[in-house]
Order: C-alpha cells, then structure tokens, then sequence
C-alpha cells in the first residue's frame, strides 16, 4: 500500500484551513507538489498559489493565521508584494503567493494543480497560465549572449573583480550553453525540464554531460579556465565569430599568465 507523501498531506491540511474561511476561493499546488508529484522527494518544498476574493488579498498577506493553522511557523520572509517564503516547525519551506481572481491572467507560471477550489467560481482552467511561458531564444541569440558573458566577465576577472567575473562566465554564460544543449541533445526518460531555467535538473536530464558542469563551474579562482571550457563548447553548436574567439582567448591567457 503506497503511503502519502507528508508534503501532500500538508496540502490537504493547508486547503482544510482555506475551505473553512469563506474569503478562500482556491489552493493551486505548483512544481513537484502540482502536476509532477513524481519528483517529491526528501528536499522538495512546498510550492503553492491561493485564491482569494476580491478584496481579500491584503488581509492574507498581512496575517499568515491561515497557513499556521496547518502547521506552525518558525519563520516567514514577504519577498514580494504578493507573497512570501516561510518555514514551518517542522522543517518545510513553503513558497506562495496570494492572488485575487483578477490578477491570474497576468501572471506566468507552470501549469499547476488544484487541491481545493470553489468549483462554482473558480474554473478549472485557471489552473495553466494565460500568459505564454519564457519565450524560447534562437541559437544564434544563446551563443551571442554567451560571447558576450564570456568577454565581459574576463575582463572583470583581470581588473579584480572575482565575483562578478565568476558570475558572468560560471553562471550567465553557462545557463546560455545549458539551453543550447536542451535544444539540441535527447533528454533522459521522465525527466521534465523547469520552463523557466535550465539549470533545473540538468544533470538527470543529461547524466552524460556531468563532467563538463564541472569545467564549466570550477569556482572562483578558476573563471579563465571555465570560460574557455564554455567556449569550447559554444563551438560545437555553431562557427563562431573569430573576433571573438580571438579577444575571448587574448583575455583568457592574460588572466592565467604568470604574475
């Protein structure tokens, strides 16, 4: 007999909470507790929208009464106008939000699933975005970008700035070239990709390509030699401008020359 996973049990207690306060309208589940519920795991968290009435909204926003009520707070941060991350007594953290009907249309999101809704106002079809998702970029426009990361963040490497050199080549540049290989190389079986990051993930999707994220992010100190692993593999994807393999390459040798 398959058991409950206790992150979907604190849903149900989450949306026994909400049914009880006629302000309430819906509790949508998102990510690994939404439609992949496959995914949950020991680390996963709590992913979640509520609906609320017109008018309504601040009052969510201000008290978390309705969410202790499914389990005690230890701690809850309000990052945004709209919503907060909290973690419970217990040691789950909860992203959310708080929306009123009005305001769904103009928020992106991954399709999600519903654990509680007035189905007499609230339709099923709230529950994927109207909205379209990130937009998908050329090729050309990733490795362009990619170039780009690359020259820049060497030149912050050789003017002393570690941590935005590592930035620009470990992490900009590197979700452009994990993007690329979305793109153009076969995913593992069962293993759904985040529309909104690549980096989500990756190593399942792609458990060939372990060694590479390794090159491609082998911290601070060593920027020059990641960004000319990056490079490398830009030019598997397509010719590259020898302009900038030139200058990328210059700024390289100077940021590992002796000094």
């Amino acid at each position: 007999m398959n058991s409950v996973h206790p992150l979907l049990n604190r849903l149900s207690s989450l949306a026994a909470s909400l049914q009880s306060r006629p302000d309430a309208l819906a509790l949508l589940a998102l990510g690994s507790v939404g439609r992949e519920t496959e995914r949950i795991d020991a680390w996963s968290d709590l992913d979640f929208f509520v609906i609320v009435r017109p008018g309504a909204k601040a009052a969510y926003v201000r008290e978390l009464d309705w969410l202790a009520a499914a389990h005690p707070i230890a701690w809850a941060f309000q990052n945004t106008a709209d919503g907060y991350k909290a973690l419970m007594a217990d040691g789950v953290l909860c992203e959310f939000a708080v929306f009123e009907p009005r305001e769904l249309p103009g928020i992106p999101f991954a399709p999600g699933r519903w654990i509680w809704r007035r189905e007499d106002e609230v339709p099923e079809h709230w529950a994927a975005p109207v909205p379209a998702l990130p937009q998908v970029q050329s090729t050309d426009w990733r490795v362009g970008e990619a170039l780009s990361n690359l020259l820049v963040g060497l030149q912050r490497y050789l003017r002393g700035e570690r941590v935005a050199a590592m930035r620009m080549v470990q992490v900009y540049a590197m979700d452009r070239v994990m993007e690329l290989i979305d793109t153009a190389e076969p995913h593992a079986p069962g293993v759904s990709r985040d529309p909104f990051t690549a980096d989500r993930r990756f190593e399942r999707r792609h458990p060939a390509r372990a060694s590479d994220v390794q090159r491609w992010a082998p911290g601070i100190d060593r920027t020059p030699e990641a960004a000319l692993a990056l490079l490398d593999e830009l030019a598997r994807h397509q010719p590259l401008p020898e302009a900038m393999l030139v200058r990328i390459r210059a700024l390289a040798a100077q940021c590992l020359a002796p000094r």
